[in-house]
């Protein structure tokens, strides 16, 4: 096969392997972007048909039913080029990081308590985690390529049907469902209020299967106990500080804003930490996790809102 590897006459970049790898880093980044794209077309659904039940929030259904489709493939592509681009090492240390302040935040709502809005805030850690878990169960694969192939195929037909229910409730629900004749609207008309419980059982199973394979891809790199302690150690110190300022942090402000500097803060200590026990090219996949993070947040900005106003 090394007459089809690149590698043999493309110089090396940090962080991107050429040949059949850097295939497989795209595939990988393309089946994470559409997972992400399943979870945002699913929450605007169910936000929608929320605002229209409640008058009064009938300006958030309006910005809702404005947002443009088209910009939505674009959308996919950008995060699916930053998830290839970000290094499995990062990827492992933001899924740990969100799935951390997660159960800090689930436990903190209270007994049978959900917030959408964590389901909004968890879309680059969803994509860096499925892109995390195929690189764990496909390594040394023989025909992991193949695998990736189909996995992307399935994902961009699950994400293109999830896009299409979005297009078809926020143009023709509000008539359908008056008229009980679309069964795709019937169907959400009784049983939409159940999208959080299935986003969330989803979310559990992806992220626990993460965080195993995040764990793994991280201690692969040491050679030795010692060399693994003087790294969890600090790693530890900096995700308990960065969970107990993500619990103060929404009771001293409120609105949109803290949303942006939470991601700052949550990167800056990444950055912090990975000068002192990481790699010169981690340094930079977090500059790039931090433009995927801005990227996802910028683009569910109107659906944050409505969270919030929920």
């Amino acid at each position: 096969l090394k007459m089809f590897s690149l590698g043999s006459w493309l110089p090396a970049l940090p962080g991107l392997v050429w040949g059949w790898a850097l295939l497989d880093a795209l595939l990988q980044g393309l089946v994470g972007a559409c997972a992400v794209s399943v979870l945002c077309s699913l929450l605007k659904v169910y936000l929608y048909i929320q605002c229209l039940n409640h008058p009064e929030r009938q300006a958030q259904k309006e910005a809702i039913q404005a947002q443009r489709q088209v910009l939505e493939p674009l959308h996919v592509v950008v995060l699916t080029g930053v998830l290839a681009l970000v290094g499995s090492r990062v990827a492992a240390l933001v899924v740990l990081e969100f799935s951390l302040r997660a159960v800090s935040t689930i436990l903190s709502l209270g007994k049978g308590a959900h917030s959408s809005q964590l389901y909004l805030l968890c879309q680059y850690s969803l994509g860096c985690g499925v892109s995390c878990s195929l690189s764990f169960l496909l390594e040394g694969a023989p025909h992991g390529t193949c695998n990736l192939v189909l996995a992307a195929g399935l994902a961009g037909l699950l994400a293109a049907y999830a896009r299409r229910l979005a297009r078809h409730v926020c143009t023709l629900y509000e008539l359908h469902s008056g008229a009980r004749y679309c069964g795709v609207c019937i169907l959400l008309l009784t049983a939409g209020h159940g999208i959080p419980r299935l986003l969330r059982n989803a979310l559990v199973i992806t992220f626990a299967v993460a965080d195993l394979a995040a764990v793994a891809l991280i201690n692969r790199d040491f050679l030795s106990t010692a060399e693994a302690v003087r790294f969890w150690t600090p790693l530890t110190i900096c995700y308990t500080l960065l969970v107990i300022y993500m619990q103060e942090e929404p009771r001293q402000s409120s609105g949109g804003r803290p949303v942006y500097q939470t991601v700052l803060v949550r990167m800056g200590g990444l950055f912090i930490l990975l000068l002192t026990v990481g790699r010169w090219s981690d340094v930079l996949h977090i500059f790039i996790s931090l433009l995927g993070e801005l990227w996802c947040l910028l683009r569910a900005s109107v659906l944050l809102e409505a969270c919030r106003q929920q």
